[in-house]
This record gives structure tokens, C-alpha cells and sequence, in this order.
């Protein structure tokens, strides 16, 4: 089982760069609103429309290679060596899979986003807001932002890294996962350098995630007590979340986030049947059917649209937001997702960090985005109204409302929430612990609990400053901050799945000499 590293030391090259810049972006926006705000809004506009286009390019290279990865000789290797034992089985495997990445964002974005492209599509295309034609571009987005290529941009680095720690017994580090285009030679100050900067870029994208989260409950606790959805609220909602984080976080990789996720993702299952059941189930599916085929036949379109050519910026408000979102928080997320696949072939990991959550969140998307699309364009329930005036949190709790049992499935939907938040902070965290610590030679090992914590509280802290002093375009600046750096490590990681995927025993076999103290000193 897992164990946490009894004298495990903080590596303070890679921690205290990090922390104090973060204490410098918090310190700024507190003593320099306004030259904070300059300086965030000009890193922000040079990432959406100097460099959106490359972002575009790498989701779209993330996928290809990832389904060419599946059908090449690294699809029939096991991580770990031929003997290795999974960890985890495939149930649980999943549940953690799919609670520690984009869970927390489908369950904010899921009615709220399907709305904002129905009453705002992109000018360039030329089509009417609130009509059908909206409609369907509303539910094709959604299946672009939240499917396919997310999931994608998590597998790349995930099959890398656990490939690099695991068969090729390089170090712990997130800079291990370019190591095959590095072949033998040292690369410890470059993993520093590199761990250093993508702790930076993970703790801007966990903290925009932590927002969402925040102001999702929020909305929940609005809905159900009428509370209101203030700063004041967020305040104890961050103090509570991280307060179960941490209790989370003490009980290790295996228990903790293993039964947070196996719980939650029942609850899951009950918000969609209760939606199935008593929704517009015809309109719903009948719409994700009709979206889901202009989504596959024009997936590279919409992938790759940035409405330059007639100076259309909603791409860069929407997609290249995402985009910049993954990217910032996958190379750690990668770190926590490659310890749990041991045991298993790299088809295996493809499949339950690719193939089954993208398929969950088509469906997840099909039945909530559906769902919110009627309501609104039947007159059902005025959503955009709501958004406009409460805010994009409260769009799932508008919908769920509308429904009979509507207390017990806002209350559900609210727990669902408030789990998934926990979930992700506390696997995110774990990463970004586990990268700062020295010391670690086996996958099941785990940082000391208290620099988890201190990596909680700061993005709890981080979070929290944005969201109440910017709101969701704080969450927005924080992915894009966090995105950029990432950006280059994600072209790095693709080059070396493609280098390694087509002859990967010969990386197992000029890396098998290096053994378990070799590991430990690489990571000083």
C-alpha cells in the first residue's frame, strides 16, 4: 500500500521559486490593482491571439497521437515491467480518473456554457442567437471543449510520464516526461527548472478550477437557503473545502481520493437518470445525436477555429481558454494519474484516460447541456436571465429546480459538487506535493502531509483573491497565466510519445541499469 516518505525533504529549488512568486502575483494584487491588472490583461492578450493558433495546433496533435499511440508497439507495453500488479481495479481506476481531471468544470460548465453559445454565438459564422442553428453549435461546443480533446491533452503527458518513471526508471519529476527526446544524458537541473515552472503553471490552473468549484456551491447554497452567493460566502465555502481537503489528503492516495471518487461518481449516475427520466429526454438525445455528427464531421474545423480571418474573438475567449486550461493543469495532473497505472499496458491506460471519461462526458454533456437548451428555448426557464444577474453558477441549480424532487436533486447536484472539488484539489495537490519532495523512488510513496497542506492553503488562497476581487474573468486570467508555460512542455511531451512509441524496449533497455539510489539523487 501506499506510504508516506517518513524523512522526505522539501526539494526547496523547486518549492520556494514557486511559492514566492505566487506571494508576489497575491502581494501585487493587493498594493497594485491596477499594474497587477495591466500586467495580467497584456500576459493574456499576447497568449489568446499571439499564440491561440498553437494551442488549437496541439489539442488537435494531442489527440492524433494519442490514438496512433493505441495501435503502435507502446500500446502492448505494461507500465512497470511484464510482472507489475495494478494498484487499483479498473472501477476505481476510473472513478479517480474521472473526478481528478475535468469533473469539477462539467459540473459548472455543463448548463451554463450551452446558454452563454446559445444567446452569443461567434459573429464570424453568421448565425442567429437563440435559434436552432444556435442550438446545435451550443451542443457541438460543449462536445469540443469538454470531450475528446481535453482528455487528450491528460493522456499525453499521463502515458509518458508513467512510461519515463516506471519502465525507463527515470526520476520523479515532471520533467521526466521529456526524457526520451533526451535519451541518457543528465538532466537533473533541467527537471528542476522544469518542475519549478510547472508548478507555477499547475497552481494557476488548480486555483481556476478551485474558483469554479467555489462559486459553484455558492450558486447551490443560494438555490437551496437562499444565502446569498457574496465573497463572504466564498470565504467559508474555501475554509470548509480546504479543511476536508487536507483530512482527504492525511489518509493517502489510495483511501482517501479512492473512496471520494468511487462515492461521487454514484452520484453522478443519479443526477443523469434523474435527468433522463424526468427531462426532455427525445429533445435531448435527439439533439446530441444531431450535434455529436456535425461534432466528428467537422471536428478539425472547430478545433482548429481562431476567427482571425474576420477578427472574430470568441474563440479566444472560449477555446483558447480551455485550452490553456488543460494544458496548465495536465502536466502534474499527469504526474498523480501515471502512479495509479501501474500494473497496466499503455492500451489500457489510453482507454481509461481517453477513451471511457471522454465517452462519459459526451454523455454527461448530452443529457445537462440538453436539458438546458430546452428549458431556454421552449421558454421554460429564462437561464440566460438568471446567468446575467446571479451569475454563471447558478444555471445547473435553475435547471434542477425546474424538475420535481428539484430540493433533493439541487441538494445532491451541491454534495456532487462540493466532492468533486475535493477530489481534484486533493489529486492535483498530491502531484504538486509529491514533485516537491526528494526522496521518492517508488510510485505507491507519498509526499509528507504537511507540504500537501501548505500547497492547499496557497492555492485556496490564490483562488479565493481572484474570484472576489475579478470574478469568473479571474478564473479565466488564472488558466491563461498558468497555460502559457505548459504550452511548451505539452509540444516536448508529444514529441517524445512520438519518438518512443514506435520502438519503446529500446528505451527499457538502455535505462534498466539505473537503479532505485540513482532515482533518489536524481531528485536532490
Amino acid at each position: 500500500m501506499n506510504e508516506n516518505i517518513k524523512n522526505g525533504k522539501l526539494k526547496a529549488v523547486v518549492f520556494f521559486p514557486t511559492f514566492f512568486l505566487l506571494v508576489i502575483v497575491i502581494a501585487l494584487n493587493f498594493t497594485n490593482y491596477n499594474t497587477f491588472l495591466n500586467f495580467t490583461t497584456i500576459a493574456k492578450d499576447f497568449m489568446t491571439i499571439q499564440c491561440g493558433w498553437i494551442f488549437s495546433l496541439m489539442g488537435v496533435a494531442s489527440i492524433l497521437v494519442i490514438v496512433a499511440v493505441y495501435f503502435s508497439p507502446l500500446g502492448n507495453v505494461r507500465i512497470g515491467g511484464s510482472e507489475a500488479k495494478p494498484l487499483l481495479k479498473k472501477s476505481s481506476w476510473f472513478s479517480i480518473t474521472l473526478c481528478s481531471t475535468i469533473a469539477a468544470g462539467i459540473m459548472f460548465w455543463g448548463t451554463a456554457e450551452p446558454i452563454w453559445h446559445l444567446a452569443y454565438p461567434p459573429e464570424s459564422l453568421g448565425i442567429e442567437p437563440m435559434s436552432a442553428e444556435a442550438a446545435k453549435f451550443a451542443m457541438e461546443t460543449l462536445y469540443l471543449h469538454w470531450t475528446f480533446i481535453p482528455y487528450a491533452i491528460y493522456a499525453v503527458p499521463t502515458v509518458v510520464f508513467a512510461f519515463a518513471y516506471y519502465n525507463m526508471k527515470k526520476s520523479f519529476s515532471v520533467g521526466s516526461q521529456i526524457s526520451p527526446i533526451l535519451g541518457n544524458r543528465d538532466q537533473r537541473k533541467l527537471n528542476i527548472m522544469i518542475d519549478a515552472i510547472v508548478l507555477f503553471s499547475v497552481a494557476a490552473g488548480i486555483s481556476a478550477s478551485f474558483g469554479t468549484s467555489i462559486m459553484n456551491m455558492g450558486g447551490g447554497m443560494n438555490a437551496l437557503f437562499g444565502m446569498d452567493n457574496s465573497k463572504v460566502l466564498w470565504v467559508v465555502l474555501t475554509i470548509l473545502g480546504t479543511t476536508a481537503f487536507i483530512v482527504s489528503s492525511a489518509t493517502g492516495m489510495l483511501k482517501g481520493i479512492k473512496y471520494l471518487s468511487d462515492f461521487n461518481v454514484y452520484l453522478y449516475y443519479i443526477i443523469l437518470i434523474a435527468l433522463v427520466v424526468l427531462g426532455p429526454t427525445v429533445y435531448m438525445f435527439s439533439l446530441g445525436t444531431e450535434a455529436l455528427g456535425g461534432f466528428m464531421t467537422n471536428i478539425f474545423d472547430k478545433a482548429l477555429f481562431t476567427g482571425a480571418a474576420a477578427s472574430d474573438t470568441w474563440a479566444t475567449g472560449w477555446t483558447t481558454f480551455y485550452w490553456s486550461n488543460w494544458m496548465a493543469w495536465a502536466p502534474v495532473a499527469a504526474v498523480f494519474l501515471a502512479r495509479i497505472t501501474y500494473g497496466y499496458r499503455v492500451k489500457d491506460i489510453i482507454v481509461m484516460n481517453f477513451v471511457v471519461p471522454s465517452i462519459f462526458s459526451t454523455i454527461w454533456m448530452t443529457i445537462l447541456g440538453g436539458t438546458a437548451i430546452n428549458f431556454q428555448m421552449t421558454g421554460k426557464v429564462d437561464i440566460l436571465s438568471i446567468m446575467l444577474e446571479q451569475g454563471s453558477a447558478a444555471a445547473g441549480y435553475a435547471v434542477l429546480d425546474y424538475l420535481p424532487f428539484s430540493k433533493v436533486l439541487m441538494g445532491l447536484y451541491l454534495v456532487a459538487v462540493f466532492v468533486s472539488f475535493i477530489t481534484a484539489i486533493d489529486s492535483t495537490t498530491n502531484g504538486m506535493a509529491s514533485i516537491s519532495t526528494s526522496g521518492l523512488v517508488d510510485g505507491r510513496q507519498e509526499a509528507p502531509v504537511y507540504i500537501k497542506v501548505i500547497w492547499g492553503a496557497t492555492v485556496g488562497a490564490v483562488s479565493l483573491i481572484f474570484i472576489t476581487t475579478m470574478g469568473v474573468e479571474g478564473i479565466k486570467m488564472l488558466s491563461y497565466l498558468g497555460g502559457f508555460p505548459a504550452l511548451f512542455l505539452a509540444i516536448l511531451s508529444v514529441m517524445s510519445l512520438i519518438y518512443v512509441m514506435g520502438n519503446p524496449h529500446k528505451f527499457e533497455g538502455h535505462t534498466q541499469h539505473k537503479d532505485k539510489t540513482e532515482m533518489e539523487n536524481s531528485d536532490v
